[in-house]
């Protein structure tokens, strides 16, 4: 394995996620939300910033994620926050295909 592939766990089975319907997922002891935006993966937290709440129960509209506490909105394809109350980034994850595969790479 070489130190490109270090890092990269499985998160889900590609048939596991819809376009438009966050997934939430535990990874090594952390808790991860997949998406898939038009046919692009990717993959962040699925703690709010903000206050605790998973972000997979809440709702993906094109690229942004709505919390369901609190309505603060980011960016899933950089973690961006778009919306109060929260005013942290949402920390990203890089997101690949293997087969039928959806992996993740943690650092």
């Amino acid at each position: 394995m070489g130190a490109d592939e270090a890092g990269w766990i499985r998160a889900a089975d590609r048939g596991d996620l819809t376009e438009g319907e966050p997934l939430g997922i535990e990874v090594a002891g952390r808790s991860i939300a997949l998406y898939d935006v038009g046919g692009e993966l990717f993959a962040t937290d699925n703690i709010c910033t903000h206050a605790y709440a998973r972000l997979s129960d809440g709702w993906l509209d094109g690229e942004l994620i709505e919390c369901p506490l609190h309505a603060a909105r980011f960016d899933v394809r950089t973690g961006k926050v778009l919306d109060p109350p929260a005013t942290e980034n949402l920390k990203t994850y890089p997101v690949r295909l293997v087969g039928g595969e959806i992996q993740v790479k943690l650092d």
